[in-house]
C-alpha cells in the first residue's frame, strides 16, 4: 500500500480511483481476517492449556479422594466390627449387626443426597474463561467492523 498525495489523486481517473479503493479494501479485509484467525488460534491454544490445567488438577484430586475413600472404608469396617462387638453384650450378634447396618444406612442417605447436589453444581467441563474472552473478542471485532 502506497501513500499518495492529493494532487496525484486528482490526476487519476475515477475508474483508477475505484480500482485502487477496491484493491485497498480487499487488502484490508484480508488483513483483518488474518488477524482474527491469529486471535482465534491463540484462543484455541489457551482453551487447550486451560483444559489441560483443569484435567491435571482434577486427576490429582480424584486420586487423593480415592485414597481417602479406601482409608475411610477400612476405618468404617473396623468401626462396624467394633460396634457389633459392643452391642453383642446386650443382644444377639445378628441383631447387633442389623442395628449397625441400619445406622450406616441412615448416615449414607443424607451424604448421598448432598454429594449428588454438589456434583450438579460443578457445571459442564468447558474452558469458561477462554469462552468469555472469545465472546469479548467477537464483540470487539463487530464494533471495529461497524
Amino acid at each position: 500500500m502506497t501513500v499518495v498525495d492529493s494532487e496525484e489523486l486528482r490526476q487519476h481517473s475515477t475508474v483508477q480511483l475505484v480500482k485502487d479503493l477496491t484493491q485497498q479494501a480487499t487488502t484490508l479485509a484480508h488483513q483483518e481476517i488474518e488477524l482474527v484467525r491469529m486471535e482465534f488460534g491463540e484462543n484455541v491454544e489457551r482453551a487447550k492449556a486451560e483444559m489441560a490445567e483443569k484435567g491435571k488438577t482434577a486427576g490429582i484430586a480424584v486420586a487423593v479422594l480415592i485414597a481417602a475413600g479406601v482409608a475411610a472404608l477400612l476405618a468404617l469396617g473396623a468401626l462396624t466390627a467394633t460396634l457389633i462387638l459392643v452391642l453383642d453384650g446386650a443382644m444377639p450378634t445378628w441383631t447387633a449387626a442389623l442395628v449397625v447396618t441400619v445406622m450406616w444406612g441412615i448416615v449414607a442417605i443424607p451424604l448421598a443426597v448432598y454429594g449428588r447436589r454438589k456434583i450438579g453444581e460443578i457445571g459442564p467441563p468447558v474452558p469458561e474463561r477462554t469462552i468469555e474472552e472469545v465472546k469479548e473478542d467477537v464483540t470487539w471485532l463487530k464494533n471495529q467492523m461497524s
